[in-house]
């Protein structure tokens, strides 16, 4: 099934948009642009050129995707969280040659109205609590809160909170290996 989006969006030539993905109202993508497969861009979400989305991500209302910044599959970007792309804006110099790249890995949550910095990388299924500042590469799994943000625990691949330490199991069944700066699936 094709994508599907609203009348009220902007999609510039040239960006790919894959199959079944919803781009809702007042969303602007640009050309250079790559949103893979089943993807939901809320209202007044912003795509830049150098972008790249995987598979099943869900950026909701109020989120510009600046270029530089890639996800991964099933990433999901809270209300209003915001992405950086030049270290040290001024409106004066331009530093578009001085974008950092930013990667989200597969499964990460970032909450609403949490900031990532750019130059950072954030683990696969980490979790960035609401409104926390993210200013350096986050772990793997990584329950992340305040600003800013540091690690206050480690998180299932199913969004629940883990319990205890070495070889550790969630409610859902899962199991993992923890030790005090990793956490690992079995």
């Amino acid at each position: 099934m094709a994508p599907q989006i609203h009348p009220t969006a902007i999609v510039d030539e040239g960006a790919r948009i894959g199959d079944e993905t919803r781009v809702w109202h007042w969303v602007h993508v640009c050309g250079g642009a790559r949103i893979g497969e089943k993807c939901s861009l809320g209202q007044n979400v912003f795509v830049g050129n150098d972008v790249v989305i995987g598979n099943n991500v869900k950026i909701q209302n109020n989120v510009s995707v600046y270029d530089a910044v890639s996800l991964e599959d099933d990433v999901f970007c809270g209300p209003s969280m915001v992405f950086t792309n030049v270290y040290n804006p001024r409106a004066s110099v331009s530093r578009k040659n001085e974008y950092r790249k930013t990667t989200v890995r597969k499964g990460a949550t970032l909450g609403a109205n949490s900031t990532i910095i750019c130059g950072t990388t954030i683990g696969e299924h980490a979790f960035v609590a609401a409104g926390a500042v993210i200013n350096r590469d986050v772990p793997a799994y990584a329950l992340m809160m305040g600003v800013p943000a540091r690690r206050r625990g480690w998180m299932c691949s199913c969004g629940l909170t883990l319990q205890g330490t070495e070889d550790v199991s969630c409610e859902c069944g899962l199991r993992y290996r923890i030790n005090e700066t990793t956490c690992r699936p079995l």
